[in-house]
């Protein structure tokens, strides 16, 4: 429900790290079904590949990064197949992974998820690609689920033979932990510089 202006803070820790900072917008649901979504970051990100010289950026460093619904669609850039991006690393914090749970929460009329998007969108069911180096972390303070998805998409990951690490932010709530990405000496902003340096 936010725009890229409400998180253009976490480039103070990109730009610190030596990197080039994009923060994209995609249009919300209901108005635009899941596949859109999908389609636009996809199409973003290889924009940014495309013209990451025109930037003082370097398209074969690219690393994703991204919380809650973010984390849910960086993680569309190193499914398999032939949408497959491959960034050289991933932060996926407070990500969704299975979207199951969401069709009998708050969001359902905000947003009314079929069980075909379920099926089809839901990171847990999908192939992901080995390359990237993934971190997946959620807040301590965080509700169950949470903590629950990003355990098994780890595993998930992990049968696949992906590498993956998973990281619990001491103290850390769902919207503490973002603030903190845009803190360089955070933890959470440790660990966006970090991504950013393995890429």
């Amino acid at each position: 429900m936010f725009t890229k202006e409400d998180f253009s803070f976490i480039a103070d820790t990109v730009t610190v790290s030596g990197a080039v900072a994009a923060v994209m917008d995609y249009d919300l649901m209901p108005a635009v079904r899941m596949e859109r979504i999908v389609d636009q970051v996809r199409r973003a990100t290889r924009w940014l590949i495309q013209n990451a010289g025109n930037h003082g950026g370097d398209a074969a460093r690219l690393s994703v990064s991204g919380h809650s619904a973010g984390g849910h669609l960086a993680s569309f850039t190193f499914t398999g197949g032939e949408q497959a991006i491959a960034p050289k690393s991933a932060f996926l914090l407070s990500g969704l992974f299975d979207l199951k749970p969401l069709q009998s929460s708050f969001l359902e009329p905000l947003i009314g998820l079929t069980n075909e998007e379920v099926r089809a969108f839901s990171p847990l069911n999908m192939l992901h690609l080995a390359g990237p180096r993934i971190t997946i972390a959620c807040g301590e303070e965080e509700t169950p689920p949470f903590k629950q998805q990003a355990a098994a998409f780890r595993h998930h990951l992990a049968t696949q033979g992906c590498e993956a690490a998973s990281v619990i932010l001491p103290g850390a709530n769902h919207m503490t932990a973002v603030r903190d990405m845009g803190i360089p000496e955070s933890t959470a902003g440790i660990l966006l510089r970090r991504t950013i340096e393995q890429s």
